[in-house]
């Protein structure tokens, strides 16, 4: 299992070598990922993030329309991997959500969509409530 999102709070199944993995035959989302340092075997870089109604028919591994450019950023077929996350009860427009989440987060180098993670306190405003306080964090991630 590895765990990615905001506050790491999506629990993926894996990392498996993406050579060798057979995609499930159910909705999901999941992350390409490649080995980022030889010196630390379990270190990864999330270069690619998508999801499908059906995994398995998403041309994984390697007839993915992006697998030429995973390929080359892993520097070969060999250093790539795969997660990936089951979502009971979710829909469709819930793992477009949580696809689009984790690609702001990592900006996936493979990844045709970008995504800003900017926050501006007008895009939601004030507001008060007896069970909510005021932030205690940064909005800024990189200051926590």
């Amino acid at each position: 299992m590895i765990r990615l999102g905001t506050l790491a709070g999506y629990a993926f199944e894996g990392p498996r070598a993406l050579a060798g993995w057979t995609a499930p035959a159910q909705p999901g989302v999941f992350a390409i990922l490649a080995k980022s340092n030889p010196a630390k075997p379990q270190e990864f870089s999330v270069i690619f993030v998508g999801h499908a109604d059906d995994l398995s028919a998403q041309g994984l591994p390697f007839r993915h329309p992006q697998a030429g450019a995973w390929i080359k950023r892993a520097n070969g077929k060999f250093n790539l991997h795969v997660c990936w996350l089951d979502v009971p009860g979710g829909t469709r427009s819930h793992r477009e959500q949580i696809a689009r989440e984790l690609m702001a987060i990592y900006d996936p180098s493979c990844n045709v969509e970008k995504y800003d993670t900017a926050w501006k306190d007008e895009w939601i405003g004030a507001y008060d409530t007896a069970v909510t306080d005021a932030l205690t964090t940064d909005r800024d991630p990189s200051k926590s």
